[in-house]
């Protein structure tokens, strides 16, 4: 159920004043140093961030959809690095629990993942199946009470801090596709678990992602998640959730750009004026602008059906699309209003536009979606 009113001004607020206050200001630091420092992880904690979406019978802030997309979007105005260094638990690392976990799996689990204790990740991705994500090759043989898991995965966000993983596995090799795929909740601490050293990446630095690789690693039977072949089926309830929440962000970045354009282009003159009073500048502004309210618009009535109880595997994909996409349009209209100043680092627009750039690949590319928002629109009959 949706905050009331107040509450939800209140907590709006807090997070508003959180990312002016104490996230902008450290965000070239952060860049640099590729770290988000502790300090602002254990804020972030004592914030409730990490339990977004936990319920609240385990000691999170049990959200709703709607809720948690107005919080994305006000996170969405910092460098996207802080919000990934809790996204995982709040989305893909945590619920396929909260959906499908049994009550002894959330009890043992869910508190410390809403507290910020548990780090969580979500290891589908693997070196041949990214985008085809139902031909998963990490094996899980099962031997008496436990699985033996092992495969690798590749680009896993905040593996490298991840206490506990949801990892897909194939369980029965003589079923191909989704079918054979299971989900499991694996320990960090487990024996033959192991991480590789995160990646050197394009944009968001401060976020991380590693290869981890499972080498006869046993899992008790009881951290399967959900039934036996329906690893896809989590997966799949999970990336709708984590979609919305991605396309929130994405508007929020956007926001920021287009206040950050109209501040700039009020103060940088040329031919005796302000760059504001010129059409062309004006145009940009007015696109963004018009793209960014209709992502917004789009993202919370969306929300809003998903909270209603209605399937909106179709819209969330729709959301997803058409916000990553918009946020890079945005990004790059906001180089050319700064024009040089937009294409060193003083301004930090030239790393946000890089930080934007993966907001298309992950969680399922715009080719993905469009495949997703096809087949279910042709499921409905238009």
């Amino acid at each position: 159920m949706p905050l009331d009113l107040d509450t939800r001004t209140q907590l709006i607020d807090g997070v508003r004043r959180f990312v002016t206050e104490r996230l902008r200001p450290i965000e070239a630091q952060v860049a640099a140093d590729d770290a988000v420092p502790d300090a602002v992880l254990e804020e972030m904690k004592g914030l409730g961030l990490f339990g977004l979406s936990i319920p609240e019978e385990y000691g999170g802030l049990g959200l709703s959809m709607e809720d948690e997309a107005l919080v994305a979007m006000e996170l969405g105005r910092a460098s996207p690095a802080f919000r990934s260094a809790f996204g995982t638990n709040v989305g893909i690392g945590s619920q396929g629990l909260v959906m499908f976990g049994t009550e002894a799996q959330k009890e043992k689990y869910l508190p410390g993942i809403a507290s910020g204790e548990i780090v969580t990740s979500f290891a589908l991705t693997e070196p041949e199946a990214g985008s085809d994500s139902a031909n998963v090759q990490t094996r899980a043989r099962l031997d008496g009470d436990h699985y033996v898991l092992d495969g690798s995965k590749r680009y896993i966000t905040n593996a490298g801090r991840a206490s506990l993983f949801t990892v897909m596995a194939r369980t029965d090799p003589d079923r191909k596709g989704a079918a054979g795929v299971s989900a499991f909740l694996v320990p960090r601490d487990l024996a033959g678990l192991s991480v590789s050293k995160p990646e050197k990446k394009m944009g968001q630095q401060g976020a991380h992602i590693h290869d981890v690789v499972f080498e006869g690693v046993r899992v008790p039977v009881e951290n399967l998640l959900g039934a036996e072949g329906e690893g896809f089926k989590v997966a799949m309830q999970v990336l709708d959730k984590g979609r919305l929440h991605i396309a929130s962000v994405c508007v929020g970045v956007a926001e920021r750009l287009i206040a950050d354009s109209v501040a700039y282009a009020a103060e940088r003159k040329q031919f005796g004026a302000p760059i504001a009073s010129f059409q062309m500048i004006q145009a940009m502004i007015a696109d963004s602008k018009t793209e960014c309210l209709a992502a917004r618009a789009l993202v919370l009535e969306t929300a809003r059906r998903r909270d209603a109880g209605e399937n909106v595997t179709l819209e969330a994909s729709a959301s997803k699309l058409y916000a990553s996409e918009m946020v890079g349009r945005v990004a790059d209209r906001a180089v050319q209003i700064f024009g040089g100043a937009g294409y060193v680092a003083d301004y930090g627009i030239e790393r946000l536009y890089r930080d934007v750039r993966i907001f298309r690949i992950y969680e399922g590319s715009s080719e993905i979606q469009k495949l997703v928002i096809a087949r279910e629109t042709m499921k409905r009959g238009g």
